[in-house]
């Protein structure tokens, strides 16, 4: 299709949720790309007002750029289905499965596929349960939040209440999940196939949101130094991973290759970052893809949802 085709695009960032400042950068970078590519993109910072915004502003679709809650949820997604307002990446389901950190596990681990033990805890006395039960050292996280905001690594008791305190402020329900030693690597998804991966090194104890925004010693390595075959492998892989939640159009997929080399699933982004840090951009420029091409390729997942 045309760029005219795709009509008057609401580029959908900023926001209400902890992820406001990230989600402000990749959709300003969305804007300008698709500004280049010569689509007519219109910038909407996301308010309370919101379902007043896009109706009145004429818009044919939307690009979701809104990261964490409120946009990456599947509360947009359920918004502009009521609207008719095609939009781009997963649907409801898809993208709240994939925000809920617990469910997605909880349905990886019935359909078989490799990820690290774990347990739930409300309370500080679940998380203390949760910590003897898996051993030291574990990972705990606010089970909806993204960007590592709220995570935090327990290497000892002390810590466990000041980890409970920085998760629980912003989640009810936490994940406390066994540490995985081994190499990080992530699996972008874009229109049913996984572009090449990228394995990622920080000097920090974990890939935190210093290291994932702002840091300049985090390293990103593509081509990811696997062989082909279990880079492929990894890639199946992750694309069965993301569909497993009911995920579409683009996205990205966690992973660790552990110590004993077995794949650990992590978890999957619906809305992954589109900064100039971001996972998803530097494997599309390695499968030869520059960065409007690209946001038009996710434009193009809207147009899968008529609404006849």
């Amino acid at each position: 299709m045309t760029k005219q085709d795709f009509g008057k695009v609401a580029v959908l960032y900023g926001g209400l949720s902890a992820e406001r400042e990230v989600s402000l950068k990749s959709g300003n970078a969305v804007l300008t790309a698709l500004r280049q590519a010569g689509v007519d993109a219109h910038g909407v910072d996301v308010g309370h007002d919101i379902h007043q915004v896009l109706p009145a502003g004429g818009y044919a679709r939307a690009f979701i750029v809104l990261h964490g809650r409120g946009g990456e949820d599947g509360t947009m997604q359920g918004l502009l289905e009521l609207l008719r307002l095609p939009y781009t990446g997963s649907g409801v389901l898809g993208s709240a499965l994939g925000m809920d950190k617990i469910r997605t596990k909880r349905i990886w681990r019935a359909m078989g596929l490799p990820t690290a033990d774990y347990r739930i805890a409300r309370s500080l006395q679940e998380l203390e349960q949760a910590v003897q039960a898996l051993g030291f050292p574990v990972m705990v996280k606010p089970n909806h939040e993204g960007s590592s905001i709220g995570v935090t690594k327990i290497e000892s008791t002390e810590q466990i209440a000041v980890a409970w305190q920085a998760a629980h402020a912003l989640d009810a329900e936490l994940l406390v999940e066994h540490w995985i030693t081994g190499q990080e690597y992530t699996a972008s998804i874009l229109n049913g196939q996984a572009l090449p991966l990228i394995r990622l090194e920080t000097p920090n104890q974990f890939y935190d949101y210093q290291a994932k925004y702002h840091a300049n010693t985090t390293r990103y390595h593509c081509p990811c130094g696997l062989p082909p075959a279990q880079e492929k492998a990894c890639q199946d892989l992750a694309l069965a991973a993301f569909e497993a939640v009911g995920a579409s159009g683009w996205g990205r997929v966690d992973f660790f290759i552990d110590q004993h080399q077995q794949v650990q699933l992590l978890e999957v982004n619906t809305v992954p970052g589109m900064t100039d840090h971001s996972l998803v951009p530097m494997a599309a420029k390695a499968a030869g893809m520059d960065f409007p091409a690209l946001v038009v390729k996710i434009l193009e997942t809207s147009c899968e949802r008529r609404y006849d």
